[in-house]
């Protein structure tokens, strides 16, 4: 296999496997393409490359940029923007981190603060509040878990991850 094929292949499967996490498919191509990149390049070379619209890679060239996950260059003397995507995976896993609790776990733990307030005056409301309280100390227990992991040094994250797996 040479360096072209093992590329689309990577960007394919970095596709496929942000869509099993929610997340768009040609977003994660994009990233995916920028992330492999030897140097970086400009929503024209995306689009080509990817064979997607102008408005698509251009939307999710500012999505990423909105995620933290690739930035913007300019160069002297041209009229064109260059991206680049952040390779350092520690950096890439937090910002990851960081939008999907912004995104989904800070939300659901507002409603979740909200309906833990229902009165409990029959077994119905007993049973839900019950659900609603376990699912609320899960939650929150959750986010002070990536708080924690969110703050802690990247060599330390590392070491403990390779602890895990080699165990």
């Amino acid at each position: 296999m040479d360096v072209h094929e093992g590329k689309q292949k990577f960007i394919e499967s970095w596709g496929k496997m942000a869509s099993d996490w929610g997340i768009n498919r040609t977003m994660a191509q994009v990233h995916a393409l920028l992330l492999v990149a030897h140097e970086p390049l400009t929503a024209d070379q995306v689009m080509e490359e990817l064979n997607i619209s102008r408005g698509n890679a251009n939307m999710n060239i500012r999505a990423l940029m909105d995620w933290g996950l690739v930035h913007k260059q300019l160069r002297a003397g041209e009229r064109k923007e260059y991206f680049f995507a952040e390779k350092d995976m520690w950096t890439v896993v937090r910002q990851i981190i960081i939008n999907r609790k912004k995104r989904e776990l800070e939300p659901m733990l507002k409603v979740l603060d909200e309906v833990v307030g229902v009165e409990e005056n029959c077994p119905e409301s007993e049973s839900f509040c019950a659900v609603v309280r376990d699912i609320r100390k899960f939650s929150h227990k959750a986010n002070q878990t990536l708080d924690t992991l969110l703050k802690a040094d990247p060599n330390w994250f590392t070491g403990m991850l390779l602890n895990t797996m080699v165990r």
